[in-house]
């Protein structure tokens, strides 16, 4: 969404932001954005208490109507962005409905019975068949979305900066940290959350002359450190930091089978790593194999291991598909996928017919 929002001030459009309060102790967005942000009252997730779920609230439609609205961009609705869209449908304003989380599986995996299968898809059939527009991020969940009866479902895929996250960032001296013995460097960037089977990764982590590296932060983090315990936890990293550590790397691993996306595999392609994935999903697009990275069955640790081997045991496989998934995204910039937005907003407010393609036909 920063990335949005930052293109439609450069494209000269006002977009306005309205998002949960963080968790006290959480760091805050400061200094100018080119956008104003407004917050509205959140509560914590089930087992995951920095993951806020934004309340309704009368600062919704107070917002809209202040900042003089156009279009409603949904971004993931299911709690803040179902009530944005009541409040869009009651001013009239046109909506598109952005889908991003599997939520259906997410609540599974959290054990939230009533969010659960059947619940979950009826309620996102409801917020997304109400949209003029669904934007889904992958072939695969828009056949999902499909399936399940949501209606006007276009493909809208997420850009990469291929500026910062480069090969050339590749630093020996955070390599000789790391790997001081000269093993194969391994790493996993996301979340630490169930939903994400980071622990499928044990395998990985015991293979010889590999050292696997886990870049991020989240609920289980301390379980994972007692189920991974040759790994080293490096923490949240951002920016140029994460950059240096993506192109530090020599293979890319990731283990979630819900991502209806998988945006750092995008990033990782883009530093010139071969990528490792479940074939579930957002993956299934951003990962030709053989080619540019391997493809394995989901929730299986032994696949994943056998997959890091193969590439771990040869360099040349290495370099030849991190060459070939840096080329794969190199026309996946921000701007052409802010664009391709802005034409989808052109379209619902029926000012322009955008060259997309529904994901339907």
């Amino acid at each position: 969404m920063v990335r949005v929002a930052e293109h439609l001030v450069a494209r000269g459009h006002r977009p306005l932001v309205i998002a949960p309060e963080p968790a006290s102790g959480m760091p805050r967005v400061t200094g100018p954005l080119g956008y104003p942000v407004v917050r509205v009252p959140s509560l914590p997730m089930p087992g995951y208490p920095t993951f806020r779920l934004g309340l309704p609230s009368r600062r919704l439609s107070e917002a809209l109507v202040a900042h003089g609205t156009d279009v409603v961009h949904l971004a993931g609705p299911f709690f803040l962005g179902a009530r944005g869209s009541t409040v869009a449908q009651h001013l009239g304003l046109p909506t598109v409905a952005v889908y991003q989380t599997d939520v259906p599986s997410y609540a599974t995996a959290y054990r939230m019975r009533e969010l659960g299968g059947a619940a979950a898809w009826r309620w996102l059939r409801r917020i997304h068949n109400a949209a003029d527009r669904t934007l889904a991020p992958s072939t695969a969940s828009a056949t999902a979305l499909l399936a399940h009866g949501v209606e006007r479902v276009w493909l809208w895929r997420r850009g990469v900066d291929t500026d910062r996250f480069d090969p050339k960032h590749r630093s020996a001296a955070l390599r000789r940290a790391l790997v001081p013995g000269g093993e194969v460097l391994v790493g996993y960037v996301g979340r630490l959350a169930v939903e994400k089977r980071v622990e499928l990764l044990a395998g990985v982590s015991k293979l010889p002359g590999v050292r696997l590296v886990i870049i991020g932060g989240g609920p289980v983090e301390a379980s994972l450190r007692q189920a991974l315990p040759d790994a080293v936890f490096l923490g949240v990293r951002q920016g140029a930091q994460l950059a240096r550590l993506y192109a530090s790397l020599d293979i890319f691993v990731h283990s979630g089978p819900f991502e209806t996306f998988g945006q750092t595999l995008q990033e990782a392609a883009s530093s010139g790593l071969p990528v490792v994935a479940p074939a579930a999903g957002g993956p299934v697009d951003l990962v030709n194999h053989g080619q540019t990275g391997l493809l394995v069955p989901p929730n299986s640790d032994q696949a994943l291991a056998d997959a890091v081997a193969r590439l771990a045991a040869s360099p040349r496989l290495r370099q030849s598909m991190g060459v070939a998934g840096r080329r794969l995204v190199e026309g996946r910039s921000w701007t052409a996928i802010g664009d391709e937005l802005i034409e989808h907003y052109s379209a619902v407010l029926g000012t322009a017919q955008p060259a997309a393609t529904p994901a339907a036909a």
